[in-house]
């Protein structure tokens, strides 16, 4: 159901003033991320035309844009997403770990995403691998799904790193399961120290082979001396890395999944008015307990706007990712070995049905299936439909 306010309201409303305002100043991603969603489900991208088979009702579905940024197009992508996802849980507890970015570091990070976001995912990983490895911790190989959010609740620029690891692995010779305690998978202090050593080891090495950029008021970053003052006193603080609680059973990781994996900045839901005031939406103060968590913040159109796009990722980028067990090179054979020593057998795969799954909401008047009858392309309305003999009737003095 279209809630009553959308993103591609503002950006239908206010898209173009923007794009005039910051010409020059928007990347080529970000300008297709705004034109995708102002033509989502509208006729700028085609459609098709549905009727009821039992009462004859009619309506009309415009075709989706399908962007990852998109708030209306993620549901189908992570419905995909999940039923893959599914065969891989293994009969364990799996936790829930936390990966983030001191904000003096998510601002190298927000002129350079591509090449950080990056070594973000590859230190958290060995990071987890590392210490996961250890015979004084768990001594085991474990799995690890990653997911990257840059953005806050407000939609500030916080880049962040959402794990979810199944409580154990597999020992070295691949001989047994070696499983961790029920509420306590690895140290988050140990894992802090490493991955902060790990992270600006390899930051500076970056910087070193010229793959770091500095523009605007952190210009003065690109000589070598001044760069490493400014990492000095990160290199003294603590990073943080969380560990929530267990989760309480597979269905519960998949239900996180599906909240978390194909996410973006802002959904519909959370957006309450916009006016000449600006927008106003729901947000969470994490430094407030209770009630008082759930917030509401109005920011102008531009700054609203501005903070959306700076959380398109570059193109091409992966913002979900698997390690160790689960890596991609050998998922089956891992998750294999992983069930023959937990002792479990393998999930029955179902033969795919002849006909994929009908996502389309059943007919509102009668709840019967809705079949397409005809389909009109970009830029296209379709042609009325037939007027039925009883209408006529109806209708005939």
């Amino acid at each position: 159901m279209r809630t009553s306010l959308e993103v591609a309201d503002i950006f239908r409303s206010s898209g173009p003033a923007y794009r005039a305002a910051h010409a020059g100043h928007l990347s080529l991603g970000q300008l297709k991320v705004m034109t995708a969603i102002e033509n989502c489900r509208t006729a700028a991208l085609g459609g098709h035309v549905e009727a009821c088979d039992d009462c004859g009702h009619w309506r009309i579905a415009y075709n989706s844009c399908r962007n990852r940024h998109c708030p209306k197009c993620q549901g189908a992508a992570a419905r995909t997403w999940l039923a893959a996802r599914e065969a891989d849980l293994l009969p364990v507890g799996y936790f829930h770990v936390v990966f983030t970015l001191p904000a003096q570091i998510a601002d190298i990070a927000w002129q350079n995403k591509a090449v950080v976001y990056d070594l973000l995912f590859r230190t958290a990983s060995e990071t987890m691998l590392t210490i996961a490895a250890d015979p004084k911790h768990l001594g085991a190989r474990i799995g690890i799904t990653a997911v990257l959010h840059t953005w806050g609740s407000a939609l500030t620029h916080h880049p962040h790193v959402h794990m979810i690891v199944p409580g154990g692995g597999v020992a070295p010779g691949c001989m047994r399961w070696i499983s961790s305690s029920p509420a306590f998978l690895l140290p988050v202090r140990v894992l802090g120290a490493l991955f902060r050593r790990l992270f600006l080891s390899r930051l500076l090495a970056l910087f070193d082979a010229g793959k770091l950029g500095f523009f605007g008021s952190m210009a003065h970053l690109a000589t070598r001396k001044a760069f490493l003052r400014y990492l000095s006193p990160v290199r003294k603080m603590r990073w943080v890395v969380y560990a929530k609680p267990p989760f309480a059973g597979p269905q519960a990781v998949l239900a996180y999944l599906s909240r978390y994996t194909h996410r973006v900045a802002i959904s519909n839901r959370r957006l309450l008015a916009f006016n000449e005031a600006g927008v106003t939406f729901r947000y969470k103060d994490y430094r407030r307990g209770g009630a008082e968590r759930q917030q509401v913040m109005t920011l102008a159109t531009d700054e609203f706007i501005r903070r959306f796009l700076i959380h398109v990722l570059p193109r091409g980028f992966h913002r979900i990712r698997h390690y160790g067990l689960l890596s991609s090179s050998a998922r089956k054979d891992r998750l294999e070995l992983a069930r023959r020593l937990l002792g479990v057998a393998a999930p029955v795969v179902e033969p795919d049905p002849e006909d994929s799954p009908d996502h389309r909401p059943p007919c509102p008047c009668c709840g019967g299936h809705m079949t397409i009858i005809e389909t009109f392309v970009r830029w296209c309305q379709p042609r009325a439909p037939p007027i039925s003999d009883a209408l006529i009737r109806e209708n005939v003095p």
